[in-house]
């Protein structure tokens, strides 16, 4: 009978550890960290913060000039040596891809993670290395205060770890015309294919 009510017990714990797996695994920067796992779900469907930040060329930025776009927006920083290069080249590969028939209707955003070291000035040469066309492609930074705001209106949990050495959450949101988030990805590993169709439905949907 004990023997027995110990198998029991011993099935019983193998179930609940393999529940609790998912939620105690540590978090790395690629996926949301737990701390923002119950916003997830909440951050689709909801307008997209508004911010004013400064671009490449030290100009004034504001979201609201956004509207009416289709809109792309993902997190960077450019020491990164992990995912963020594959972010940008992503973009970088869409918006060569998109750009002839949808420039005047999609915009890319990438806001740093780590403005002690991106620069206007850093943030540009590291866009030219890419490519990027800034017709339709903003590269931004700001104060720590603003960058904190917009980050925590994204769920994006930033940790510096050192300069140039930063943590964070890899996120990339489709924002609609009227500035509604409508899709989420995280960390690297979804195709590039799917962005794109999402990007193209709303593209191609009539106002």
């Amino acid at each position: 009978m004990i023997s027995g009510f110990l198998s029991e017990l011993a099935a019983l714990v193998g179930l609940l550890l393999l529940i609790l797996m998912p939620c105690t695994l540590g978090v790395n920067a690629s996926g949301p960290p737990r701390a923002v796992l119950n916003k997830v779900a909440a951050a689709i469907d909801v307008p997209a913060p508004d911010f004013v930040l400064l671009n490449q060329d030290n100009q004034r930025f504001d979201s609201k000039r956004l509207r009416g776009k289709v809109v792309v927006l993902d997190f960077i920083f450019t020491t990164c040596t992990d995912v963020c290069p594959i972010f940008t080249a992503n973009f970088a590969q869409l918006q060569r891809k998109l750009n002839d028939r949808y420039r005047s209707d999609l915009f890319f955003v990438s806001v740093t993670t780590d403005p002690e070291v991106d620069s206007v000035k850093v943030l540009k040469a590291y866009a030219q290395r890419y490519g990027a066309d800034f017709n339709n492609w903003a590269f931004l930074t700001g104060s720590e205060a603003q960058l904190k705001e917009l980050w925590n209106g994204f769920s994006v949990r930033v940790i510096r770890k050192g300069r140039g050495l930063v943590q964070h959450t890899s996120l990339t949101t489709v924002i609609d015309r009227g500035g509604i988030r409508r899709k989420n990805y995280y960390g690297e590993k979804w195709p590039l294919k799917d962005l794109e169709r999402d990007l193209l439905t709303l593209l191609d949907k009539k106002v």
